[in-house]
């Protein structure tokens, strides 16, 4: 398994619980089994949220809110449960069903294996608004519902503080759905975003879950001590409110607040951090040149945003590196370093080289007389070969010219003895082409001087070359070297400027004037001289 695949795996399981990502099995999850999973957890999260809100209402409504006598209130109480059951019992199976219905254009397409529209990603992103305000509407119901039932059994206060009371809790309850659904909806959203990366945020975004979770843990509850204190104020004891009632009212709602604020915060903070540490994590890997980092984008509010735009930077980064790969393949690694550095500045300097230049012999008979294949099979064993042992000795390629190759050793960096390693890269070269590739034979000559090295051609158009007379006596020499036996000439000139070692190793033969150029070039060959027998 590869690093990557663990990354992905791991970012993974900051997106749900590790009991989630377990149970879904976020790796390799089929679309069915994602949309199977969304109709699974769009239940959960509608029964959890609704089991809560009803459970802490109970305890609001027998605890919170008196009204009357003891036993009028154990019968308020005992109405109120049965009245709350069959209730509970409709309304959840009924918001979970409206939920899943409401949703369905937002997974239709999970289910049938195929990318979503934008209209149907958009209704899967914004599932937990849809959940949230189903949940919101069936506790209003309830509001009203258990308020009228209340003022026609008991009092209007009491019927109004129940139907404030519920209306209150459905707000947590609808709050909660939404967050519940937001969190857990994430590995369908993932996919979504995958296929079809957003322009805008479709779920409010920060902003709105802080003020979600201060609404869930100090808002409503200061509204309750609020409520109870201005009861307290304006209503007698014999009617419920003694000062022990009012001390556990106070205190119960600030325990409830301190414990729902805190989970209701934690789940807010969570939502917003996970996704951000996961960036922060592949940020880190880009830094450390993992360029195929990438995060899942599972989040319908800028964050999504933030996540997709480090996934678009990231791929703009290996394209980018990609380019440069190739780049350096075409020009080298040290030109397109020097091009970077330059910012590909046209013009040139005036640099001491060596030269070494190679041509097939007999190219055009080849191309001739053997299939096209074959030809350009023999050329890339030809060039590879060159352009192995040109870099063994710290020169670089120039240019390919047909059958043909420039190499130059001294630019565009600095290289101690260049002369000498020319030299031996010639000599190597006509060894390894004579033993390693069959019916490749070349003339290859290696000449020094001045040079001018630079960048020509036009702002939107240009390369790194030499130009020069020793350019010119390197290419003439490999002419005049295809019809010596040793198939390598050098120069006087190269082999002086070499270092001992190396100019031990050829002879001076004699002295010519090639063609193009106004003075004689004196002649080198590889002689047999002592330490000719071996390359060190």
């Amino acid at each position: 398994m590869s690093p990557h695949h663990h990354r992905r795996s791991r970012i993974s399981r900051w997106v749900v619980s590790e009991r989630v990502a377990d149970m879904l099995d976020l790796n390799r999850p089929s679309d069915q089994a994602v949309e199977r999973a969304v109709r699974l957890l769009t239940l959960l999260a509608v029964s959890l949220a609704n089991g809560i809100g009803s459970i802490v209402v109970f305890a609001i409504a027998a605890w919170l809110l008196p009204s009357g006598s003891e036993a009028d209130q154990g019968a308020g109480i005992v109405a109120n449960l049965i009245l709350a059951a069959i209730y509970v019992a409709i309304i959840i199976p009924l918001t979970s069903w409206a939920a899943i219905r409401r949703t369905r254009p937002g997974r239709i397409w999970l289910h049938e294996g195929r990318p979503p529209t934008a209209a149907e990603q958009r209704n899967l992103l914004r599932s937990p608004l849809q959940v949230a305000m189903l949940t919101g509407i069936g506790w209003m119901v309830a509001a009203v519902l258990f308020g009228a039932f209340n003022t026609i059994d008991t009092s209007f206060e009491l019927g109004r503080r129940v139907a404030i009371t519920i209306a209150l809790a459905g707000l947590v309850t609808g709050a909660f759905t939404y967050m519940f659904s937001e969190r857990l909806l994430r590995p369908a959203a993932a996919r979504a975003l995958a296929a079809r990366p957003l322009d805008k945020p479709a779920l409010p975004g920060l902003t709105a879950r802080a003020l979600t979770a201060w609404v869930i843990g100090s808002a409503i509850p200061l509204l309750g001590i609020v409520m109870i204190s201005l009861a307290g104020l304006t209503e007698s004891p014999a009617e419920g409110f003694d000062r022990t009632r009012l001390a556990v009212a106070a205190l119960s709602l600030a325990g409830g607040a301190i414990v729902i604020g805190f989970f209701a915060v934690l789940f807010a903070a969570r939502s917003s951090a996970v996704p951000i540490v996961s960036v922060r994590t592949a940020i880190g890997e880009i830094e450390q040149g993992e360029l195929e980092a990438e995060v899942p984008v599972y989040d319908g509010t800028e964050i999504g945003l933030l996540q997709a735009g480090f996934n678009r930077m990231a791929e703009g980064l290996r394209e980018r590196e990609r380019i440069r790969q190739l780049f350096g393949m075409h020009v080298g690694e040290e030109v397109a370093r020097g091009a970077m550095d330059r910012e590909g500045a046209l013009g040139g300097e005036r640099r001491q080289v060596a030269v070494l230049f190679v041509d097939l012999v007999g190219s055009t008979t080849i191309a001739s007389e053997r299939p096209p294949e074959e030809v350009v099979e023999l050329l890339n064993d030809f060039f590879g070969l060159v352009v192995e042992t040109v870099e063994q000795e710290g020169g670089w390629v120039n240019k390919f010219e047909g059958d043909a190759a420039l190499a130059v050793f001294g630019v565009p960096e600095e290289l101690e003895d260049c002369a000498g390693r020319a030299l031996a890269a010639g000599r190597r070269l006509a060894e390894r082409l004579e033993q390693e590739v069959e019916g490749a034979e070349a003339g290859i000559g290696v000449s020094y001087g001045d040079v001018v090295a630079g960048n020509i051609g036009s702002e939107h158009r240009y390369e790194y070359t030499v130009i020069g007379d020793a350019v010119n006596e390197a290419a003439r020499l490999t002419e005049l070297a295809k019809s010596k036996p040793e198939r390598l000439l050098a120069s006087g000139d190269a082999v002086e400027a070499a270092s001992a070692a190396e100019a031990s190793r050829w002879t001076i033969d004699d002295e010519v004037e090639l063609r193009g150029r106004t003075r004689p070039t004196r002649l080198a060959i590889p002689s047999a001289a002592p330490g000719a027998e071996t390359d060190d």
